[in-house]
């Protein structure tokens, strides 16, 4: 868990920081629908996991850019860069109705997350308890998949005195949509930390590596 303390003197969006930390505390969730038509056809091809892929797409693209990788350290106050932003995850207990998180690590390899992703997966099936860790993973973001549901819009509420940094992202069921398979992606960020454009930055990186992964 490698990490810089960012020299807030120096920090290009200082000014914006300290106005949406200390004056204006909020945040901000976008939700847009994502073209995933070639993700699914590249894992029915492969015979590996839609969900897995997305997963492994999705760690690229928050990786790609410092914004997405800061961690507020209260004890220290200090604003964290990580050299990675690793992807929390879930499985659902059918038989309990309940989830238990699971940490995965990001490795810029496809194979090799994917293998490591899918094995965290097995593991955590073996258990029903919840799995919350947050003090020894300061470096992830939280990754929630809902599958039962194509939801049009999702926010999620957190204490707005709260300097929460880490990207939180949930996705749902994708639906034909003019021969199309869409399907919707939330982003919530901190407004501190991020803005409108980097919250486009995130769709269209998005995008970007779901085709470098097809091939396309």
């Amino acid at each position: 868990m490698n990490y810089k303390v960012i020299d807030m003197n120096s920090y290009y969006r200082k000014d914006i920081f300290k106005h949406f930390s200390a004056d204006c505390k909020c945040s901000f969730a976008v939700t847009a629908r994502v073209d995933v038509t070639e993700l699914k056809a590249f894992s029915k091809h492969s015979e590996t996991s839609f969900y897995l892929n997305f997963l492994y797409v999705l760690s690229k693209a928050l990786n790609s850019r410092e914004d997405y990788r800061f961690y507020y350290h209260y004890p220290t106050q200090e604003l964290r860069l990580y050299d990675k932003l690793n992807p929390c995850q879930y499985v659902f207990h059918e038989d309990t109705e309940t989830i238990t998180v699971v940490y995965s690590e990001y490795f810029e390899d496809y194979k090799t997350f994917y293998k490591a992703a899918e094995a965290d997966l097995e593991n955590a099936k073996a258990t029903r308890d919840y799995g919350l860790d947050e003090a020894a993973h300061p470096n992830w973001f939280d990754a929630s998949s809902l599958p039962w549901l194509s939801f049009d819009s999702m926010t999620v509420e957190l204490p707005d005195g709260y300097l929460y940094f880490n990207p939180i992202v949930n996705w749902g069921r994708f639906r034909e949509e003019n021969g199309r398979l869409m399907m919707p992606v939330a982003i919530r960020l901190n407004h501190a930390s991020a803005d409108g454009f980097l919250a486009a930055l995130f769709y269209k990186t998005l995008e970007k590596e779901i085709a470098a992964l097809c091939g396309k």
